[in-house]
């Protein structure tokens, strides 16, 4: 597959088939993603792969956290509400899963059940949980890294079949994921990957987010006088 139709046909998946997806399958998606660009080849990243009964009892104590009232904690300090062009474009891709799904402004069952659908990952067989060391911070170089690096494991995956879906409700409840991934406490947990096989008969995978016309935030400086020259 060529890179220009890759990065375009990829989408985000939000439903997933209950097929396991092989630790083969999984080590050559990581050996690929590795490659992504990392500042000074720092390479800050770890990687911890999770399934089976350790990403069920993650999904478990998310859940029952969230149920329970207990605030949401990341291991690092991040702006949760969105304003301006940034928040209509979340409510623009919310409306579009909202329509798939069949679920109304005033269904409040079921627009519950779609943000737990976040915190149990997407019920996903398998959930890449990417982190840093905490030394690093402040870590917005790092961090900068390990979003290269998750786009690359997004992309290696799809080429192969796989969906994922880069997941911040996943680890908003550092310390379940902590306890059950056994990450150790001197590193800081970025975010995590949904991944497995799609189920396209899930009405959520038919929505492909849409970007905005080049022309609204990109810029040319110089060029002019190139043309000129």
């Amino acid at each position: 597959m060529e890179f220009e139709e890759l990065i375009r046909e990829r989408k985000s998946i939000r439903g997933y088939k209950k097929d396991p997806v092989s630790r083969e399958v999984i080590e050559e998606i990581i050996e690929t993603a590795k490659w992504a660009p990392s500042s000074m080849n720092t390479q800050p990243w770890y990687v911890h792969v999770l399934t089976g009964e350790p990403l069920d009892k993650v999904r478990k104590g998310n859940t029952e956290n969230m149920l329970s009232g207990v605030p949401p904690k990341r291991d690092f300090p991040m702006k949760e509400a969105y304003e301006g062009d940034h928040r209509q474009r979340q409510i623009d891709v919310a409306v579009q899963l909202f329509a798939e799904m069949e679920i109304a402004r005033d269904d409040k069952a079921k627009r519950h059940d779609w943000v737990m659908r976040g915190f149990r990952q997407f019920d996903a067989p398998v959930s890449v949980v990417l982190t840093y060391d905490k030394y690093l911070e402040p870590a917005a170089i790092s961090q900068f890294d390990l979003g290269a690096l998750s786009h690359a494991i997004v992309l290696a995956a799809w080429k192969r079949g796989l969906g994922c879906v880069i997941n911040g409700q996943g680890i908003m409840q550092s310390a379940v994921v902590r306890e059950h991934a056994g990450i150790p406490d001197d590193q800081n947990i970025m975010i995590c990957i949904a991944m497995g096989y799609p189920d396209y008969d899930f009405p959520a995978n038919n929505v492909k987010s849409v970007r905005e016309d080049n022309e609204k935030f990109v810029r040319y400086v110089g060029f002019d006088e190139l043309v000129d020259a």
